[in-house]
């Protein structure tokens, strides 16, 4: 096992820092969600597992389930207006209660800005933003009920915005400044909120752009991806595992004093104060 990464169905912890706490996790299908998930089951966490990609979250619950976890999940676009407060009812109807919310869906266009259409920018908000701000609105009596927690995967693009990444910098900077405002609101409401920005972490995405670049390197996906490293100057390449890792840690009672945090993981990448 490498570090920052999980066991493979490790099983979930008796008396973990999770245990009974019913949580809705979106983007839970593959990559930086799909980590969440495993890990927060590990907590003794009961997942409701969100995102298009039917099959795909049937294979993330069995894997849960044969670790002893308990899981299920629910197909749905967040993009429509109505799909999150569903979601609210079908964790409901399942659980009975929603004590955490993991925002983790969503993914934007990179490319030209010039070409960039207006489809494209209005698919990176529907999802990104407004699909956590949909669904936060409709769990928040229930979190506000239990002193529930949410926690937004957002991104440093948010921060350090790039030329190829004019939506998803603007889409995560929104995002951002979300988090921060709903925080304040949670003081009162005795909800927590914070929020992780990934840096590069390697995602199946993230291999398709390594994959692309490594073509223009002769097909070497290792060279590429130390030039990568070496551009961003950054101790490594993150794994799903290390935000994980970070986020049981987040919605755990031992870091319940952090309100409003936007904690970069990033091997170092972003330079601003």
């Amino acid at each position: 096992m490498t570090s920052g990464q999980l066991e493979r169905n490790p099983g979930t912890r008796s008396g973990g820092t999770l245990a009974g706490k019913i949580i809705i996790v979106t983007g839970a299908s593959r990559g930086i969600g799909r980590a969440i998930a495993l890990r927060l089951a590990q907590e003794g966490g009961k997942l409701l597992l969100a995102a298009r990609d039917e099959a795909a979250l049937a294979n993330v619950v069995a894997e849960i389930t044969a670790g002893g976890g308990t899981a299920t999940s629910f197909a749905t676009d967040l993009r429509i207006a109505g799909a999150p407060a569903t979601l609210v009812e079908a964790a409901l109807e399942a659980f009975g209660a929603i004590d955490i919310i993991v925002n983790n869906a969503g993914a934007t266009r990179r490319g030209d800005f010039l070409e960039l259409s207006e489809t494209d920018w209005m698919d990176g908000f529907a999802l990104k933003f407004f699909g956590a701000v949909r669904l936060v609105r409709a769990a928040w009596p229930h979190l506000k009920k239990r002193g529930g927690s949410v926690l937004n995967i957002i991104g440093i693009g948010g921060r350090t915005p790039g030329p190829e990444f004019t939506i998803g910098g603007s889409v995560n900077g929104a995002c951002l400044s979300f988090t921060k405002a709903l925080a304040d609101i949670g003081i009162r409401d005795g909800v927590q909120v914070n929020a992780i920005n990934p840096g590069w972490v390697r995602t199946d995405r993230f291999r398709k752009l390594l994959a692309s670049q490594a073509a223009q390197h002769g097909g070497d996906i290792e060279a590429a991806t130390e030039e990568v490293v070496r551009k961003a100057n950054v101790v490594r390449l993150g794994e799903p595992e290390d935000v994980a890792n970070l986020a049981a840690f987040i919605l755990s009672p031992q870091a319940r004093l952090l309100q409003g945090a936007l904690i970069d993981l990033d091997g170092g990448q972003t330079k601003t104060v």
